[in-house]
């Protein structure tokens, strides 16, 4: 473990799955710090600077989404939920909170690693700063300065609409938007109403996109929760 190795800071109330993280983790060339309460993680989360936070949110002495709530007042720190919360609302509560994604006990360790690739990734660009002009991830790839969308070589039209909705999973790139921020961030506030728009327009964009639409491996499905472009 060296100086620059990324600093995971894990709150989880169960002892023995905060020691295999803290182990696993350990191994796999992260600096890990863990709490058993939201407010002791809070402290860590303060005096350490974490790189990202693994949060549980059935905490003995706050709820998650308040964690993520205190947390989003001051920081763009990834986080990433593991819980054994499986139920739709609850899942769209953490990521409309401000999580960036969303993990169901039990889980897979090699799942959680990519997950966590992705999240520390994504969080070396700068908040403030433009994404790379041009995109790639599979067989697509996006130039956002030039607005040209190519699978294998080859230019595809996009309408002004399946354009806007591919650039937002593009700036997004393997976090999990909710159908609500998918909404907001394609169409605008006055369409909260509209839940149908995300699938109508993620269903021609597979059209156009995906080799197999039926068998999307580009443009996911996060069931019940919304959509996720998918990060090689």
């Amino acid at each position: 473990m060296s100086k620059t190795d990324p600093v995971i800071i894990v709150i989880e109330d169960d002892p023995a799955i905060r020691r295999f993280l803290r182990t696993s983790l350990h191994s796999n060339g992260y600096k890990v710090f863990d709490a058993e309460t939201g407010k002791q993680g809070l402290v860590e989360l303060g005096v350490r600077k974490p790189n990202l936070l693994i949060l549980d949110l059935g905490l003995p002495d706050m709820d998650g989404v308040d964690v993520i709530k205190a947390v989003r007042a001051w920081s763009a720190l990834p986080i990433i939920i593991l819980s054994a919360r499986s139920g739709e609302q609850q899942k769209i509560d953490a990521l409309d909170a401000g999580a960036d994604d969303y993990l169901t006990k039990p889980f897979g360790f090699g799942e959680l690693q990519a997950r966590i690739r992705v999240a520390l990734r994504h969080a070396l660009r700068p908040q403030d700063s433009a994404p790379e002009s041009v995109f790639t991830t599979g067989n697509l790839q996006v130039d956002l300065s030039s607005r040209v969308v190519k699978v294998d070589g080859r230019e595809i039209h996009l309408t002004p609409i399946q354009y806007r909705l591919l650039s937002v999973l593009v700036k997004n790139a393997g976090k999990v938007l909710t159908h609500q921020q998918i909404l907001r961030e394609v169409w605008g506030p006055n369409y909260q109403e509209h839940a149908h728009y995300p699938r109508i327009y993620m269903s021609q964009l597979r059209q156009k996109l995906e080799a197999d639409p039926a068998q999307p491996k580009l443009l996911l499905t996060e069931s019940g929760l919304g959509y996720r472009l998918k990060v090689w």
